[in-house]
């Protein structure tokens, strides 16, 4: 990994209408032409993503939009893509024009408000127009960040890109400013975790997956040891330490083998169940296997992918955890499948949703993805969560997080109550 994950950066959406310099203001702050800018209206048809340093904040990705007031041919579709980014977006920058106000802007400012994500509104093209003290007025009114700019004044744009990291400083969330750890807080300083990752068909020749990828550099900056071995080895590594590990982690898929091998007085979990910390709310998936538990034959459930990849034979998502559940229900379940961001809009007619770790999918993204589901009245949990608790092992597991090992419980005890 020689450059920080787009999942793991700070995701600026970028809004206004068309031809207000939308592109020509992050190709202003990037110090690149890395969106194609021109009078013609609409020049920007679908999302252009920016990745960058934008220190001190750090990583960052822009989402340049299509214009919301795009009325070309293809408008539907463009405006559509562009009110997906409000899913993603840990920041919303509306640029306008001075003195210029409509209901497309409004429309933006009540989005931002809805999905409880900070705005900052940058005034463009100052150097065509001045923008009243009036105006300037009421624009705080809606957002406490505001600044003025032209984009085409290359003179002035370290002025303008510091003006725009001090608000986004303001405002950025503290998560990205201070990341949570992976699992460094799990084990005592200079303490050993022990990582099983088996060499399977969906492990990249020569590279081991994203997730393990971040757990063992999230041991390392936390000034820990880790020994990395295969299902296979693992009992024979175990017995050759001179003390037992502060914590075992292993893909789901295995989790069955890594519990039964395992000391009772070791901790132990898996890269699922830590991302879906990281991403997600862990309390929140745990509950979701209310659902499991109570899925009838006639009920649907959505394996949730936030990749998009070539499925293997041995699909964890699409042929796995669909046979364990059939296993374990005792009968054929009802299942549909959708990977990358083509998260469904509407999911009144699942029961549940089985995610993936979500690695490739910002936190707020993945809180978006829980909130929606729970609006519309769906239980949401992870694959291993429900891998752990097919395989009767999920208290196991849970054991590192009282919170959602309490969960578990009450959530177990309400379901036997109904019983």
């Amino acid at each position: 990994m020689k450059i920080t994950p787009k999942s793991l950066r700070l995701q600026i959406g970028i809004f206004g209408r068309t031809n207000v310099g939308k592109s020509s203001f992050l190709n202003l702050i990037s110090g690149q032409d890395v969106a194609i800018t021109s009078q013609v209206p609409g020049t920007t048809t679908d999302v252009v993503e920016k990745v960058m340093e934008l220190l001190p904040v750090g990583p960052v990705v822009f989402l340049d939009t299509a214009g919301i007031d795009d009325n070309s041919l293809l408008s539907e579709k463009r405006i559509y893509k562009t009110n997906k980014i409000f899913n993603r977006a840990d920041v919303i920058v509306l640029v306008i024009e001075p003195n210029k106000w409509s209901s497309f802007e409004e429309s933006i400012v009540e989005s931002a408000q809805k999905y409880n994500t900070p705005l900052i509104i940058v005034i463009n093209k100052s150097d065509i127009e001045n923008p009243l003290n009036e105006f300037i007025s009421s624009l705080k009114e809606r957002s406490a960040q505001v600044m003025t700019c032209s984009s085409t004044d290359v003179d002035r744009r370290d002025k303008y890109v510091h003006r725009f990291k001090a608000l986004l400083m303001s405002i950025c969330p503290k998560s990205f400013l201070n990341p949570p750890p992976l699992l460094g807080d799990l084990i005592p300083k200079g303490k050993m975790a022990v990582f099983i990752i088996p060499i399977d068909k969906e492990a990249p020749k020569g590279r081991i997956i994203l997730p393990q990828v971040q757990a063992i550099r999230d041991i390392l900056d936390h000034g820990q040891s880790v020994v990395v071995v295969r299902e296979l080895e693992y009992k024979k590594v175990l017995a050759q330490l001179k003390e037992p590990p502060a914590l075992v982690v292993c893909d789901s898929q295995v989790v069955d083998k890594m519990v039964a091998e395992t000391p009772d007085n070791v901790k132990c979990t898996t890269f699922s169940i830590l991302l879906a910390r990281l991403k997600g709310d862990l309390v929140t998936l745990v509950k979701g296997i209310a659902a499991l538990e109570t899925l009838k034959e006639n009920d649907s459930i959505l394996i949730a992918e936030s990749c998009s990849h070539h499925a293997i034979e041995d699909d964890i998502g699409r042929i796995k955890i669909p046979k364990w559940l059939n296993k374990y229900k005792g009968f054929n379940v009802k299942w549909d499948v959708s990977s990358g961001r083509d998260y469904p809009d509407d999911l009144k007619k699942y029961k549940l949703v089985i995610h993936c770790g979500a690695c490739m999918i910002t936190r707020r993204e993945m809180l978006t993805r829980i909130e929606k589901a729970a609006q519309e009245g769906v239980f949401v949990t992870n694959y291993g969560i429900c891998i752990s608790l097919m395989h009767n092992v999920i208290e196991r597991v849970l054991e590192p997080f009282k919170d959602s090992l309490d969960a578990y419980f009450k959530t177990k005890q309400t379901l036997e109550g109904v019983k």
